[in-house]
């Protein structure tokens, strides 16, 4: 997939502690051979820990997100997520933020829900990890749930887990190239 990304700024936030390093590292390799601009943020500025043991050393915390510099918002899962992601004050207001400046908004595996705890998904379609508590979420927030890898509805894209990984990235990628389109005429 052969993109000229140029300019395009894409804000990755991953959990502190327990992200899911392939729905880290992969989508940014993908976003960066695109020619996108990739700046990573988590909770604070220190160090944080994949679940395989990957290691990344974020850009900005979460609350310094500025949302009228990006182009796509991207929540990577892991077994962190519920903690540090999840109902997380700041990332929320900045999921809502993204979401109504007309950003592509995104989220892989688990953190769906805080897409959906920001209130962009109701009434919309869109997948997550499978889990229990995540399932109640997406009918607490009235989101229609899809059992699928990735979910595209509008400018919003899940997907389920780190297995789609790649699709994921490849779906957020198509709907910037689709913006820089129609803005160059």
């Amino acid at each position: 997939m052969a993109m000229n990304l140029g300019n395009t700024k894409v804000q990755l936030v991953v959990a502190r502690e327990g992200f899911r390093d392939e729905e880290v590292f992969v989508p940014e390799d993908i976003f960066s051979e695109a020619g996108a601009f990739v700046d990573i943020a988590s909770n604070d500025q220190r160090t944080a820990r994949g679940m395989l043991g990957g290691r990344i050393n974020p850009d900005t915390a979460i609350d310094r997100i500025d949302t009228d510099s990006l182009d796509a918002l991207v929540i990577a899962g892991g077994e962190g997520a519920p903690q540090y992601l999840w109902s997380n004050p700041a990332l929320l207001d900045k999921v809502r933020e993204a979401y109504a400046k007309g950003k592509v908004v995104g989220a892989i595996c688990i953190s769906g829900v805080v897409l959906a705890q920001a209130g962009i998904l109701k009434g919309k379609h869109a997948t997550v990890f499978p889990d229990p508590v995540a399932l109640r979420e997406y009918k607490h927030h009235g989101v229609v749930y899809e059992d699928r890898g990735v979910v595209v509805d509008g400018n919003v894209v899940t997907a389920c887990g780190p297995d789609y990984a790649r699709p994921f990235a490849e779906a957020i990628l198509e709907l910037l190239q689709a913006r820089l389109t129609t803005t160059q005429y």
